[in-house]
C-alpha cells in the first residue's frame, strides 16, 4: 500500500509544491520591481491590438469577472521562487529582470472588457517601453511577504505579474508572481533558466546570458484564431466535443464526492498523499507495458477505477491539460499554450488491462482536441454550458519531461536552490489534480476548496487511488479479475 496521507508540502527532486502557507520563508527586506510611471502610463495609451485574445485567456478573464462582480475570489496567480547564496546585486537583478520582461511578447499586453462580455488586448508596440525598477518595502514578516506577492494587478491592468527578493543575512529568496493571462506551466522553467541565469551573468561581470530567440505568443493567438475560424459544427473534433459535453450534462464531468458550496468559497488548499513507492512504481509501469498502455494510461484506467468504486459509473469521464506549441513555437516562449483534452473509459466491469488500453487510445486519438478550445466549440454549439466550478482536471508530470524537466535541470544546474512553486491561496475555480512521477515514486496532490467537506473528500480519493494503483502494481490487476 502506498504511504500515509502527507500533511506539508510535496517535495519532488529539489523542487518544493505546496499551498501558499507552505512556503518556507524566513521574513527579510523585501525588494521588488514594478513599472515606473512613464512606462505604465505608455501602457494605458497603447492601442488595441489586431492579435485576439486567446481562448484560454478568454475564459480566464470571463471567470475573473463573474467571480469578482460576485464578490468572490479567483485564483489567478503562479508563484515561482528560488533561494541564491549571498546578498543579492540589485543592478544585476534590474538587468536580468528587464531582460526577462522585455524578451516575451506576452508582457507587453494588456486586456479590457467590451460591452458584448467580449476582450480585447492593448499592446505596447516597443519592448524597451517596458521599464520596472525595484523598490525597497524594508523588513517584512512572512505573513506580509505572503500579502505582498499576491497583492499583484489584476488581469485586467497592466503589470500583473512582478519580481522580487527577500534578503536574509548569507542568502536571499528571488520570487516572481504573474497572473496565469500570461503563462502556463512552462514559466516556472522558463523563469529559474534565464531570469536566474542572466542575473548569474550579470552579477558574475561577465558576458550577457546567450539566448535563443524567443517565440512568439501573439503568433500563437494569431494561429489559433485562424485555425478555430475554419471550424463547424460538424468538424470532427468539435462533434467530439459536443458529443463528451452531452454526456456531462452540457457541460464538464464533476467530482465524484462533495466539495462544499462554490458560491461561498473563497480559499483554496492543497491535500497530496503518496500513491507508489519506487518499486511499485516500476511494477505499475510494467503492468501498463503488459497491457498495450502507458504509465499515462494506467493512470487514466485507475482514476476510472476510482470512480467506479465512489459512484459505480460505468463510464469515466476526465480532463486533462496539453501543451498545444509546435514546432512554430519556441518551446521556452512564454505564454499560456495550454488546451485541454477530454478522456473517455468505459470501465463498469473492466478488467485493468481492458481499462488501460481504452484510457489510452483515448489518450492519444484526442490529443488533436487540445488545439480545439471547448469555449470556441461553445460558439458554435451556444445549448452546451460554461463549465461549472469545481470541474476536475487531471494533471500528469513525469520527472523526465516538459515541464517538469526544465524546472528539475534549473536546480542541478546550480542557478538557484530550493525552487518553490505555490499558487496564490485564493479559490480556484476548477479542482486540480495533479500526479508525478519522479525518482521517488507517484505521488498526487489536489489543490480543492479550503472546507472540511472537501478535505475529507480528497482524502479519501487519494486513498482509494492508492489503494487501486497499489493493486494494479502488486498483482497487475485491481482484483475484479483472475
Amino acid at each position: 500500500m502506498g504511504r500515509d496521507r502527507e500533511d506539508w508540502a510535496l517535495r519532488i527532486g529539489k523542487i518544493t509544491i505546496g499551498a501558499l502557507d507552505e512556503w518556507s520563508l524566513q521574513a527579510g527586506a523585501v525588494t521588488s520591481w514594478h513599472p515606473t510611471a512613464a512606462s505604465a502610463d505608455r501602457a494605458r495609451r497603447a492601442p488595441v491590438s489586431a492579435v485576439p485574445v486567446s481562448y484560454m485567456q478568454g475564459q480566464h478573464l470571463r471567470n475573473y469577472c463573474d467571480r469578482t462582480d460576485a464578490g468572490l475570489t479567483f485564483s489567478r496567480q503562479i508563484i515561482a521562487s528560488c533561494e541564491v547564496s549571498g546578498v543579492c546585486d540589485i543592478t544585476a537583478m534590474d538587468h536580468a529582470v528587464n531582460a526577462y520582461l522585455r524578451r516575451h511578447d506576452t508582457f507587453r499586453s494588456w486586456f479590457q472588457g467590451t460591452d458584448d462580455g467580449d476582450f480585447v488586448r492593448h499592446t505596447l508596440e516597443d519592448p524597451a517601453d517596458i521599464e520596472f525598477v525595484p523598490t525597497e518595502y524594508g523588513t517584512m514578516t512572512v505573513d506580509e511577504i505572503h500579502a505582498h506577492v499576491v497583492g499583484i494587478p489584476s488581469p485586467l491592468e497592466w503589470g500583473c505579474f512582478t519580481f522580487g527578493i527577500i534578503q536574509n543575512t548569507d542568502r536571499f529568496t528571488f520570487f516572481a508572481a504573474m497572473d496565469h493571462v500570461h503563462g502556463d506551466a512552462t514559466l516556472i522553467g522558463t523563469t529559474m533558466l534565464e531570469a536566474n541565469g542572466m542575473y548569474s551573468a550579470y552579477s558574475g561581470g561577465g558576458e550577457a546570458f546567450t539566448l535563443p530567440e524567443a517565440g512568439s505568443f501573439d503568433d500563437f493567438c494569431v494561429r489559433e484564431r485562424a485555425h478555430t475560424a475554419e471550424l463547424t459544427v460538424d468538424s470532427p473534433e468539435v462533434r467530439a466535443w459536443i458529443d463528451f459535453a452531452e454526456d456531462n450534462d452540457g457541460g464538464f464531468p464533476e467530482f465524484p464526492l462533495p466539495l462544499g458550496n462554490p458560491r461561498t468559497a473563497t480559499t483554496s488548499s492543497m491535500t497530496s498523499a503518496v500513491l507508489m513507492d519506487p518499486a511499485q512504481t516500476e511494477r505499475f509501469e510494467t503492468a501498463c507495458a503488459a497491457a498495450g498502455a502507458r504509465f499515462v494510461g494506467g493512470l487514466f484506467a485507475c482514476l476510472a477505477q476510482v470512480e467506479h468504486e465512489l459512484t459505480g459509473a460505468l463510464t469515466y469521464y476526465g480532463l486533462t491539460p496539453r501543451d498545444s506549441r509546435s514546432a512554430a513555437d519556441n518551446f521556452m516562449t512564454q505564454g499560456w499554450f495550454t488546451g485541454l483534452v477530454p478522456i473517455t473509459v468505459p470501465i463498469g466491469a473492466a478488467s485493468f488491462a481492458e481499462a488501460a488500453g481504452a484510457a489510452q487510445t483515448s489518450f492519444d486519438s484526442n490529443l488533436a482536441m487540445a488545439k480545439v478550445p471547448y469555449y470556441r466549440v461553445r460558439e458554435l454549439a451556444p445549448w452546451l454550458n460554461w463549465p461549472r466550478p469545481n470541474f476536475p482536471v487531471s494533471n500528469f508530470f513525469h520527472g523526465g519531461a516538459a515541464p517538469l524537466n526544465a524546472i528539475l535541470a534549473a536546480a542541478d544546474m546550480g542557478l538557484a536552490d530550493n525552487i518553490g512553486i505555490f499558487p496564490d491561496g485564493r479559490f480556484s475555480y476548477q479542482l486540480t489534480i495533479y500526479i508525478f512521477r519522479y525518482g521517488e515514486g507517484t505521488v498526487m496532490a489536489i489543490m480543492h476548496p479550503d472546507n472540511p467537506v472537501a478535505e475529507k473528500s480528497v482524502t479519501r480519493y487519494m486513498k482509494v487511488m492508492s489503494d487501486v494503483s497499489c493493486r494494479v502494481a502488486d498483482s497487475g490487476h485491481w482484483g475484479l479479475v483472475a
